[in-house]
Parts: C-alpha cells; sequence; structure tokens
C-alpha cells in the first residue's frame, strides 16, 4: 500500500489571508513559515512514500520549491483542501491502490504517529475516508469554550458510534456537557484533527458532488462524504501528552509558537 501525503495549500482566506507565508517562531528563534513547518510534520512521518504540497499560488509555489519540496499546481476554482487532493490524483500519476493523505497546512502541530494510525485504519479495505479524533483534555476543552465565547471560529469536535464511524463533526463544542465534570472523569468531546487519509476512488466521487447543505452551514469539507452516505472512520489517537492545535486564526499563531518551544521544535 503506498502512502502519499498531500498538503493542499491556499493564499487567500476570509479568517487569515495569506496564512500558508505566516512564520512562527521556534525553540530556538528561528521563524518558519506555516507550510514550511507543515511539511516538516509530513516528511516526519516513517510510513510516507511521497509529500507533495498543492496549491494554486505562485508565491506559495516559489516558497515550498525554495525548501525542497514537491509542487503540483491545483485550480484555482478547488473550494477546499479534498477537492485539491482530488485534482492533484492526475497529475501525481497515482493508482487506485493508493493511500492519499490530507495533511492540511495549518496542522503543523500533527505527530506522525496520527498519520500512521490513519494508514493501519485503512488496511481495511472497506474503509473509504478515515480521520483522527483526539480526546480533550481539561484546558483543551476549556480553550475551546473560551474560543466560542469570544466568537472565534476555532478547533472542529467529533461524535461518533460504537463502530468509530462518524455521526457528526461541528465547529461548536459536541456532545454538549451541561454540568461540570467531576475530577478524574474521563471528558466526552473529541478535537477532529485536520489530516484525511483517503481511497482514490472515494476522492474522484467526492469532487464530483456539489457542497452539502451541512458543509456549507459548518464549513466543514467531511461532511459531504456524510450527506452523501459515505462513511467516515474515526481512529482515535493518542497525543502522548504533546499539545495539539491548528493554525484557524490570528490569536493562534502564539498558542502554536508556545507550544513549539515547549517541543523544543525550531
Amino acid at each position: 500500500m503506498s502512502l502519499t501525503i498531500v498538503i493542499p495549500t491556499r493564499y487567500a482566506s476570509s479568517r487569515y489571508p495569506g496564512k500558508p507565508l505566516a512564520d512562527l517562531v521556534g525553540a530556538s528563534g528561528q521563524a518558519r513559515s506555516l507550510i514550511r513547518r507543515a511539511w516538516d510534520a509530513a516528511v516526519a512521518v516513517p510510513d510516507a512514500d511521497r509529500v507533495v504540497v498543492a496549491t494554486d499560488d505562485d508565491r506559495i509555489a516559489d516558497h515550498a520549491r525554495g525548501f525542497g519540496a514537491e509542487v503540483v499546481m491545483t485550480p484555482t476554482t478547488c473550494r477546499n483542501g479534498t477537492e485539491r487532493c482530488a485534482a492533484a490524483l492526475d497529475p501525481l500519476g497515482l493508482d487506485d491502490d493508493a493511500v492519499v493523505v490530507n495533511l492540511q497546512g495549518d496542522a503543523p502541530l500533527t505527530p506522525p504517529w496520527f498519520v500512521t494510525a490513519l494508514a493501519e485504519a485503512m488496511r481495511d479495505h472497506r474503509v473509504q475516508v478515515a480521520t483522527p479524533v483526539l480526546r480533550l483534555e481539561a484546558d483543551a476543552l476549556a480553550r475551546f469554550k473560551q474560543d466560542r465565547a469570544a466568537g472565534h471560529v476555532g478547533g472542529t469536535t467529533a461524535v461518533f458510534d460504537q463502530q468509530q464511524r462518524a455521526l457528526y463533526f461541528s465547529k461548536e463544542v459536541i456532545p454538549y456537557t451541561g454540568r461540570d465534570l467531576a475530577p478524574g472523569e474521563e471528558i466526552p468531546v473529541f478535537h477532529h484533527v485536520g489530516v484525511y487519509a483517503y481511497r482514490p476512488a472515494a476522492l474522484r466521487a467526492y469532487a464530483g458532488w456539489d457542497e452539502g447543505a451541512l458543509e456549507q452551514w459548518e464549513g466543514l469539507e467531511q461532511l459531504r462524504f456524510m450527506e452523501r452516505g459515505t462513511p467516515v472512520t474515526c481512529v482515535p489517537v493518542d497525543g502522548q501528552g504533546r499539545a495539539f492545535w491548528e493554525l484557524n486564526n490570528p490569536v493562534d499563531v502564539p498558542r502554536i509558537e508556545a507550544i513549539l518551544k515547549t517541543l523544543g521544535i525550531d
């Protein structure tokens, strides 16, 4: 089973224009762009046969080639990262036996074992789409709730059934926890990590579907699969004590830089 990691990225963003080229300062004071840090995270995955940056912007393409990344140019009409991964299939010459991993360009803190867990899940050929979920700890749940109270659109949460099939994804905090948790009580909220594994057939089907109503309301691309009846497998992963956060808004920059320093990542 071949594993290709595609990092879909675009310059335009309603919440944070130019985000892929934004600098993040690491533990030693070295600044690296967001897209470079996402690429660093991808090449650290031991299972990856190939890592590619997929974009429609020459500024991002030139910058990525400058640090040695393979780049594939995709249409400006791609509305999200999944469509951009689908557009990269033919230029990359990927066959139907390949597994494509979408490591989104705003998730530079993705540990390599998250992708390894997805690769293991995809060994079951019944699985068409898989994505990691991470049980929140108390401090992370507090940040989620603080963002919502401040009107910031931050991380995504997920709920799934006993067979790990997604029931729903939302930018609200779900499930609703209407009481204070007891000391040591397991938090029932899972953070959806912005990484996906797909089979090429699922990607090609996705690209031919119109956006669904839930996808439009939530702004979550994976809901298109669910609205069309394609199950999304949620793969619980262990953070191993490592903090995880995505860069969704400018306010997330100092949060991620603090984590880089704590982890000792240059």
